[in-house]
């Protein structure tokens, strides 16, 4: 049964107690696939200052910070954010920060916002939050990076409906630039039109 209401940092704290990579990223085929297409659909522009939301323990950050500049990552359980930290401990281009809302570390200026595997975990009234702050600190001409499993879940949204919705909140002020489907999860870049 779908949960209606955004996951909080409880759940996630109880999963990584339970099993330190919950999802298997360090170790899945499927995963090293589909990082390696998120950083494929970045091509070769880089940016100067990123956002990650929910980094989990730290793979596919490492990875971002190779084509940022600086890298911001979120994330609201602990135990995996010690996990990411360690495991990103000779890169000095990011700033981790523990987050306890769905808006948190949203301060600033970005260039590129990754929103992987996160915006499901959120009902409406959290993605109202992250649109409004997608709004505030996604720069002009800036990307926003987000990829989604799309099978059954029992997350507040699917990763259709978690995209879609997004899409509606951020409106005509971004521009779809990629929009593909995997057997499994869909990948989608926009970019924020220029004033």
């Amino acid at each position: 049964m779908r949960k209606t209401k955004s996951l909080d940092p409880t759940y996630f704290d109880g999963l990584y107690a339970e099993k330190p990579d919950p999802w298997d990223f360090s170790t899945s085929a499927y995963e090293a696939e589909k990082y390696d297409a998120t950083i494929a659909a970045l091509g070769v522009e880089r940016s100067t200052r990123g956002l990650e939301v929910g980094c989990s323990i730290g793979i596919l950050t490492r990875r971002l910070a190779e084509v940022c500049d600086s890298l911001v990552a979120t994330e609201v359980s602990s135990a995996a954010l010690e996990q990411a930290r360690a495991r990103c401990a000779d890169l000095s281009n990011i700033d981790f920060r523990l987050v306890s809302e769905s808006d948190g570390g949203f301060d600033g200026v970005f260039d590129l916002i990754v929103l992987s595997e996160v915006v499901y975990y959120w009902d409406d009234h959290d993605l109202d939050r992250v649109a409004a702050a997608i709004d505030k600190t996604l720069a002009q001409g800036g990307r926003l990076l987000l990829v989604h499993y799309v099978l059954e879940t029992d997350y507040p949204k699917s990763g259709d409906d978690a995209v879609e919705g997004l899409k509606r909140r951020v409106g005509d002020s971004a521009e779809v630039e990629i929009s593909r489907r995997a057997d499994s999860y869909r990948l989608d870049l926009w970019r924020r039109k220029p004033l």
